[in-house]
């Protein structure tokens, strides 16, 4: 028999509907923010991943589904959407025609990690990408955006921090003051951040083993005076919009990004970010593009969902056809089309059962009512609409059937 591949699953009614009310609510919001959207392609060239997000990351060393295909190129199935947006900016030259941009994707990750509570091989992330703007005003718009959408949704509890990663000026300093503390701490290390001390010190803070022990503990960035003015702009367009705080232990576990990052938490465990992202001036230029500012953020469907706690949307009410004998298939068919076409949602079609067998399939589909037709029905041309939490029933003739289940409904 044929199994799932673990790491991955199936999901079906009510709980899909969850991720629909999601994607529902966030477009509405993006729309709101002048944000269109680009559908990704689910692979690229495997160089693309290990430029943008680092040698040294997870993504890379650990977690990317890499293989050759028959042409021998080096491909990967996406573990992220930014570096996928940017080469769609460059490759379709918006650099020149159009340099800034707000995009959004919907899509499905993949990454192969160990399999855990609440996080799986494949995964649905819903993102934005801010490319062209350098201003403090798109930090906090992008910020707020992502509030507006996960408090429209219903996501309970969570806070916000947010930090400033510097630039290129002053987080060259920050790191040797990092290396030089971490470097005492080097043999109480994990294995990962031994390897990362040297590469990317940052990398350690953001370790689910030895991060949370160095809080309060490591040196503090000391921001250049532009990344303090820009840090602290922020900071002033959030304040009475959105709760925050600051925090100098928050860092993101990709190389690229600069200066303002943030985090969206839920819960107490250790995987608690239903959202983050930042701002990555340099990855269009790093990727093969002129200088352009950007800003981006992803959230994870599955983890804002959790937040909420999975309330099934609502069902809409339905209606059953039931027909009695094959000379009213036809007739009954002809009624389950044209309910549709005004709008009702309309189930039945299994002609080949017995009315008893129909009957028990308006039950599994949670029908509200049903609509009998007999021989008796059709020579009256009217149909038994019967309401099957009570069990009354009425005779409806066709021709104002339709207004009447939408009176009902």
């Amino acid at each position: 028999m044929a199994k799932l591949v673990r790491g991955f699953r199936d999901i079906f009614e009510p709980q899909s509907k969850n991720f629909t009310e999601l994607e529902n609510c966030a477009r509405g919001v993006f729309s709101l923010y002048g944000f269109g959207e680009l559908r990704l392609p689910t692979v690229e060239l495997k160089e693309l991943f290990v430029k943008s997000t680092g040698e040294t990351t997870d993504i890379v060393q650990k977690e990317m589904y890499a293989f050759e295909d028959a042409g021998h190129r080096q491909l990967a199935i996406r573990p992220e959407g930014t570096p996928g947006v940017v080469r769609a900016y460059l490759e379709n030259n918006f650099t020149q025609n159009a340099p800034v941009q707000k995009f959004y994707y919907v899509g499905n990750m993949f990454r192969a990690e160990r399999p855990q509570a609440g996080r799986y091989r494949e995964f649905e992330q819903i993102g934005a990408e801010y490319i062209g703007n350098s201003a403090p005003a798109a930090d906090a718009e992008v910020i707020l955006m992502l509030k507006d959408i996960v408090s429209k949704f219903g996501a309970k509890n969570y806070c916000v921090k947010i930090n400033s990663l510097g630039c290129d000026k002053c987080r060259p300093l920050y790191r040797q003051a990092l290396i030089d503390f971490l470097s005492k701490e080097k043999d109480t290390l994990c294995e990962n951040c031994q390897t990362r001390l040297e590469k990317n010190p940052l990398r350690v803070l953001d370790c689910k083993i030895d991060g949370a022990r160095f809080a309060g503990r490591v040196p503090t960035m000391q921001l250049c005076p532009e990344c303090q003015s820009h840090f602290d702009e922020v900071q002033a367009l959030l304040k009475g919009k959105i709760d925050f705080v600051v925090d100098p232990m928050l860092v993101r576990g990709l190389d690229y990004y600069s200066r303002t990052v943030f985090e969206f938490q839920a819960g107490d465990v250790s995987q608690n970010a239903i959202a983050a992202g930042g701002r990555y001036d340099t990855l269009v230029k790093n990727m093969g593009g002129p200088a352009t500012p950007a800003i981006g953020w992803a959230m994870g469907a599955e983890r804002v969902i959790a937040a909420r706690g999975e309330t099934p949307v609502a069902p809409v009410k339905s209606v059953y056809v039931v027909s009695m004998d094959k000379s009213c298939n036809e007739t009954a068919f002809n009624i389950m089309q044209s309910l549709r076409a005004a709008g009702i949602r309309t189930e039945g079609g299994l002609f080949d059962k017995n009315v008893k067998g129909q009957m028990k399939q308006s039950d599994r589909c949670h029908a509200a009512y049903a609509i009998i037709l007999g021989t008796d029905e059709l020579a009256q041309k009217q149909a038994t609409f019967k309401n099957l939490s009570t069990g009354e029933q009425q005779k409806i003739s066709f021709d104002v059937l339709t207004d009447e289940v939408k009176k009902a409904l």
